[in-house]
């Protein structure tokens, strides 16, 4: 059973700036890609940046230059560092694995908080 562990969330003041952790229980390479979602109270989860096996990343229009996804094949790790950070951001993040198409794994989500 693959596990996904998300870290790092936490309360923040705009303009601020966190890192979330994603570790997985086995080797991210056996996945297509990785995933960040976050999903703010009585609003559907969004996606917000992938990043492939071969490194290849995307972001949604929303967070483009402020988020940056990385990973650490070794440590099995993907991170998302979020930089000025918005009250809009505030949301759970969620860290997800794709194995060809669907999304198949989720981690239990770590909650973001930006302060005005």
């Amino acid at each position: 059973q693959v596990q996904l562990v998300e870290s790092g969330g936490g309360l923040v003041q705009a303009g601020g700036s966190l890192r979330l952790s994603c570790a997985a229980s086995t080797s991210i390479l056996n996945f297509a890609a990785m995933g960040w979602y976050r999903q703010a109270p009585g609003k559907q989860r969004e996606l917000l940046a992938i990043i492939t096996s071969g490194g290849f990343t995307t972001y949604v229009d929303s967070v483009k230059g402020r988020f940056t996804i990385s990973r650490d094949n070794a440590k099995n790790t993907v991170y998302l560092q979020m930089n000025s950070l918005k009250p809009d951001d505030t949301a759970v993040y969620y860290c997800s694995a794709r194995e060809v198409v669907d999304w198949n794994y989720w981690g239990q989500g770590t909650q973001v908080t930006v302060s005005s």
